[in-house]
């Protein structure tokens, strides 16, 4: 497979990279980010090499390559993108239903951890088989005593992930909510720190108490939680945002995190994790209770419904129950969650191999034979998307075969004891006496879907893939597409937090009447200046003499109040701010590079006391500028809350 070659004709097909607003993947999607998603052509791109299907979710279009291959189309999409910003636009967070919002927010949080999980799962399942009374009645250890200090370390590996889950999330949502992820993983670490009393031992012994000005707080650890380390992670990031607002630049670094913790850390043994806590307790124990109220026909219903909800993303919500399950297994008896799912993977791993053996589609195929064999291994999407889906009634087949096998695991009360690859790997996750019942559950997943797709394939006619097939030779023997002689463009980030508009709507007339040249205008909310660009600082005024700099030095000012930068793609660029506070002679500015410096999009340039500049009777609104003119084509992306993240400019040369 050419992945450049697939790359380039992604771009192409999502509308070029114009429409691209922002582009990430997960193990097995690539997931675009488009200005307008009509532009987008699903025929074409179904038809590409290695895409085993498309979907458009909320706003987000989402092309299925499979587990290792999609990281590869990634690098070389990346690469072709160039300077376009790749991470998720954080402008999205407000699309979407407030559920919505709140489930990808869980698996933005959850999603980088997993790793940690599952290593941690993989590695208790393997104590699991040291331990556990496999011969004749004795465990490994038992039989082998030579064996016994490999069961422990490993014992103490496996748990390590859970014990100090906290520091994960903390890491985790610090980052997601927008604050220091250090500061977050630092309040993980407070909640778990040896002094307090285990979590794990309460009700069995007494917890240390601490006397603050009269108010006693109960010194309890948070080990295994998720809620609580959740909300005190929105908690210290909300705190430092906003201390960061108000404090004196000079202040910041020392005050802020001193602070942040501070207060967080009392909110949390005081208030916030006590309650929390026991909320946590109480959904992890209120549905593990109604799933074995229900039994059978509860297990039924979770596994029929359990892939409609992974093609809505809402099983990521499911995290952050099933850790809470596991955490606690002493009383719930370990996840229910990681059982149906892999009843749910391996049927429809087995409809996509009734599929390989019915169809004489050759394409369908050879996504049969990658997708099933990964969707029995724990991956489903590029199955559901690239197969059962399309075809409809495999699909059917295969929830119906979960909800058969995940009602059999409800009935024999069969749970497990670790994250793992949900699958036909699931064994490791299980207790070595419900392998039976695992394998049971398994077969008739797998059975019932198999069986199923075959009985529909022939009811209902499914040779639709050999009309698939003709479409897709029809769409390669389309002409390409002229390819654009435009020049690539510059993307420029806003400078500033807060509102972005075009330079011509400024408060100062000579920059409105673009005297400079074309650009934008930032209303800023703080004083901080970032780099907009990859690029060389050209100029930063050290003097009243700006006779270094290359462009229109008759009309620059002077001190720290301005900054030129050249990008990497030659294209020159003036940040401007604030209106006449050249009269402030460089007080209330300060620098943070030097003229010459090598800057990165993003770094802290000059930090701005926009409360002084406001009580030196001036407006502190900030123009960024190409000063190059009509040489260039500028294009301007408005936005209500633009930040450093947020693209606020597109430059293209227009000669050469």
């Amino acid at each position: 497979m050419d992945y450049a070659k697939t790359a380039e004709q992604v771009i192409k097909y999502v509308g070029g990279k114009d429409n691209i607003k922002s582009v990430a993947h997960c193990a097995t999607r690539l997931r675009f980010q488009l200005r307008n998603n009509d532009l987008r052509d699903e025929e074409a791109i179904n038809g590409l090499e290695g895409v085993k299907g498309v979907f458009l979710t909320q706003s987000q279009f989402q092309i299925i390559f499979g587990s290792g291959t999609v990281n590869l189309v990634f690098a070389e999409v990346q690469k072709q993108l160039g300077t376009l910003e790749v991470k998720e636009d954080e402008r999205e967070e407000k699309e979407g239903n407030p559920l919505q919002r709140f489930i990808k927010m869980l698996s933005d949080i959850f999603v980088p951890i997993i790793p940690a999980i599952v290593a941690g799962g993989l590695l208790m399942g393997l104590n699991n088989l040291l331990t556990s009374p496999l011969l004749h009645g004795q465990s490994v250890i038992q039989t082998y005593p030579q064996w016994q200090g490999l069961a422990a370390a490993i014992n103490t590996f496996a748990s390590a992930p859970f014990t100090f889950l906290p520091v994960l999330i903390g890491f985790s949502a610090a980052k997601k909510f927008g604050g220091n992820a250090f500061l977050g993983a630092a309040m993980g670490m407070i909640m778990v720190h040896p002094d307090l009393l285990n979590a794990y031992q309460i009700g069995v012994a007494e917890p240390p108490v601490w006397n603050v000005l009269g108010f006693k707080i109960a010194a309890i650890g948070y080990q295994g939680t998720v809620l609580p380390v959740l909300a005190v992670s929105w908690i210290i990031a909300n705190i430092e945002k906003r201390l960061r607002r108000v404090t004196p630049s000079w202040l910041d670094n020392l005050t802020t995190p001193l602070l942040s913790i501070l207060i967080t850390s009392f909110l949390t043994f005081a208030f916030v994790g006590p309650v929390l806590r026991e909320v946590g307790n109480l959904l992890a124990s209120g549905i593990t209770w109604l799933y074995n109220t229900l039994g059978p026909v509860g297990g039924a219903l979770f596994g029929l419904t359990y892939a409609p909800i992974t093609m809505t993303g809402m099983h990521h919500s499911f995290i952050a129950i099933e850790t809470q399950l596991l955490a606690d297994s002493v009383h719930t008896g370990g996840s229910f969650i990681f059982t149906t799912a892999s009843m749910n993977n391996v049927a429809q791993g087995a409809a996509v191999l009734a599929v390989l053996l019915l169809t004489k589609n050759e394409r369908m195929k050879s996504i049969c034979s990658a997708s099933g064999i990964s969707a029995l291994l724990g991956i489903t999407e590029p199955a559901m998307f690239g197969v059962t889906l399309k075809l409809k009634y495999p699909f059917y087949a295969a929830i119906i075969g979960s909800g058969v096998g995940s009602a059999y695991l409800a009935w024999t009360k069969t749970l497990a004891q670790a994250l793992g690859a949900a699958g036909l790997p699931g064994f490791i996750s299980m207790k070595p006496e419900e392998y039976g019942h695992f394998a049971i559950g398994l077969v008739l997943s797998m059975g019932v879907s198999f069986l199923l797709t075959v009985i529909f394939w022939k009811k209902f006619g499914l040779d639709k893939a050999e009309r698939a097939e003709k479409k897709d030779k029809a769409d390669q023997m389309q002409p390409a597409e002229k390819q654009s002689d435009v020049p690539d463009a510059s993307v420029f980030v806003s400078p500033m937090k807060g509102r972005v508009m075009p330079v011509e709507q400024s408060a100062d007339e000579m920059f409105a009447a673009k005297m400079l040249g074309d650009g934008i205008a930032v209303d800023p909310e703080d004083g901080t200046v970032y780099a907009p660009c990859d690029g060389t600082v050209s100029l930063l005024f050290p003097t009243r003499h700006p006779e270094y700099c290359a462009v229109t030095v008759s009309l620059l000012p002077p001190p720290r109040h301005a900054i030129g930068i050249k990008a990497d793609t030659g294209v020159e660029v003036l940040i401007h701010i604030g209106i006449n506070t050249v009269q402030m002679e460089g007080e209330g500015f300060e620098a943070f590079t030097e003229q010459g410096a090598r800057v990165c999009r993003g770094d802290r340039l000059i930090c701005a006391d926009l409360d002084r500049i406001h009580a030196e009777g001036y407006n502190p609104q900030t123009m960024m500028i190409f000063p190059e003119g009509k040489d260039l084509e500028v294009t301007v992306y408005a936005n209500e809350q633009g930040d450093e993240k947020t693209m606020a400019a597109k430059v293209r040369r227009t000669q050469r």
